[in-house]
Formats: structure tokens, sequence, C-alpha cells
């Protein structure tokens, strides 16, 4: 049995996350029937992570153990040609047998994106947030880096999977501005359901004057959810980094 590791890439806005559900179209589903198809055995697939609905993945890793002899190098061709549009394989490799793309996972990076202008950019729908009232990103970038650290981060998720702590560390956590776009980017070594959006809801309050950046350090020590900002809109919301040990996943 052979261990298959892929990267691939997904606009999610179709899509009711990555995990398979039984009456919405997910990206592990759609995924799992290409697979299937041209392996000729039914494939289950192991994401490194749960996206949830209309959240997109630059950069994304999976795996599954299968039977079929199809070279790596041919996989994400013939595995394309029954993918829609908005799913993408782009390498694949054979990995050791105790490879697992969630349980091997060492850190991820999320991007969440803005377009903060006056006038809404129809190519940002569903791809950005749009935001018309003018934000000043120093102070967001203060905000965002009291995340930085280890803390138990229950005032920033929402109900939902449960998890045995809710302690993570998140090794940095900043905001950049390039023209209209505000990109917020943070890596930790594990993420909570609704983490990064309930973040990004904060890091706004913080530029609207709602709480100040020096706030935050109280917030996450209260574990309250309600004195955060809110859970933004998951469109502007991307996975765009991942590492592993196997550095070929890294790249």
């Amino acid at each position: 049995m052979r261990n298959i590791a892929l990267r691939l890439m997904y606009n999610g806005t179709n899509y009711h996350g990555w995990q398979v559900q039984k009456t919405h179209a997910t990206v592990a589903e759609t995924l799992e029937k290409a697979l299937s198809a041209i392996c000729k055995e039914k494939i289950k697939v192991t994401g490194c992570g749960r996206t949830d609905a209309g959240v997109h993945a630059e950069r994304y890793i999976a795996n599954f153990r299968t039977q079929a002899g199809i070279p790596c190098d041919r996989l994400p061709l013939a595995v394309n040609t029954r993918l829609p549009e908005d799913i993408a394989v782009y390498s694949a490799f054979e990995v050791d047998e105790g490879f697992n793309a969630i349980g091997s996972c060492l850190k991820k990076e999320y991007t969440y994106r803005i377009f903060n202008s006056r006038i809404k950019n129809p190519f940002y729908v569903h791809r950005a947030y749009f935001y018309p009232k003018l934000l000043d990103e120093a102070v967001m970038d203060r905000a965002a880096r009291s995340f930085e650290g280890t803390h138990d981060f229950r005032a920033v998720r929402s109900v939902g999977t449960e998890t045995r702590t809710t302690v993570r560390t998140i090794y940095y956590c900043h905001v950049t501005r390039n023209g209209d776009l505000l990109e917020l980017k943070v890596c930790a070594n594990g993420f909570l359901y609704n983490m990064v959006r309930a973040i990004t809801g904060t890091v706004l309050y913080a530029a609207e004057g709602k709480l100040a950046p020096e706030d935050i350090p109280a917030i996450l020590a209260s574990g309250n959810r309600t004195l955060a900002g809110p859970t933004v809109p998951p469109g502007g919301l991307y996975l765009t980094k991942l590492w592993y040990e196997d550095e070929r996943l890294n790249e």
C-alpha cells in the first residue's frame, strides 16, 4: 500500500469547507471522487486542516493510501482532468507510511485579506473582505502583534469542533498594506474554530477605536468571547503556508 501526499490549491467559494459532509459539496469529497476514478478503488483523503465554508487555500496538503501503481509525476495531470476548475493538484509525492497530513504538520500560516477602498472591486468578491472606511494599518499591526506568544485563545474562537486544549502558540501575527489591499498574516502551531477570523475582527475593532491594542492581553486572559471583535466573513481567509519535516512539501 502506497502513501501519497498531494500539494493542491482551491478556491473555496463553492464548497462547504474541506471536510466531507452528508448534505453539502466539500473539497475533500470532490477530490476523493476524482482520485477514486483514476485509482479504480475507493479513496479516502486526510487533509492538513478543516477550512470552513468559503475559505480558500493557496497551499494545502492531503494524503491518501492506494494500491494503484500510477506514477506520482503523472498523478496531478490525471486527477486534474476530473476536478472542477476551482481545485487543482500541482504535485504528488510518495511519503513514509507514518505520514499524516494533519498530524505531521508542524505549523501553518493563514492570511486574511481586506480590500480597503471607498469603491468596491468586483474581482475581490468572495476573495477579500470589502471595508470602505479607511483603516490605519499601523494600529492594526500593533493589535495583531498582541496575539503573538503562547496563550489560551478561548476568547477568539467560536463554538464548534471540540479540542483537548485551547492553548496555542502564535509565532507571528502582523498586518501589512499594499495599496488598497491589507493582509493579516498569522502563523501558529494550531488554530481553533474561527480563530483567525475572530482575531481579524478584533484587530478591526482596534482600528475602529472600539478597543485599544493594549486591551488584547486582558481579553485573552479573560477567555470571554464577547469582549473580542466579531468573526469576519470567510471569503477573505486563505491557508497560505505549511511546514513539514519533509522539505518537498514546503516548497
